[in-house]
């Protein structure tokens, strides 16, 4: 069993930046897959952006080139670094932990853009 914890969310203006953190249990983080989805109100869960074990990464077309994804190992933590925020990328964000057909889920971080 996988535990994901997020941290890093809050109220930020336009244009600003927030960098979420997502710190896993286990000792097998580095195998796992790590993603980063987001849900709004009255919205499915999407994608944001995706980083497999060997550190390729996958973005949704919306959040590219303003979002980063990243991974440290070692410390067995996913971050996603997110610049010039819209009031459009205000959902919830959740860590996702994939591997061998199996899902986990943290319990989600609110961000919310605002002036």
């Amino acid at each position: 069993q996988v535990q994901l914890v997020e941290s890093g969310g809050g109220l930020v203006q336009p244009g600003g930046s927030l960098r979420l953190s997502c710190s896993a249990s286990g000792s097998i983080f580095s195998r796992y897959r790590m993603a980063w989805y987001r849900q709004a109100p009255g919205n499915q869960r999407e994608l944001v952006a995706a980083i497999t074990s060997g550190g390729t990464t996958t973005f949704a077309d919306s959040v590219r080139g303003r979002f980063t994804i990243s991974r440290d190992n070692a410390k067995n933590t996913v971050y996603l670094q997110m610049n010039n925020l819209k009031p459009e990328d205000t959902a919830v964000y959740f860590c996702n932990g994939r591997s061998m057909g199996n899902d986990y889920w943290g319990q989600g971080t609110q961000v919310t853009v605002s002036s």
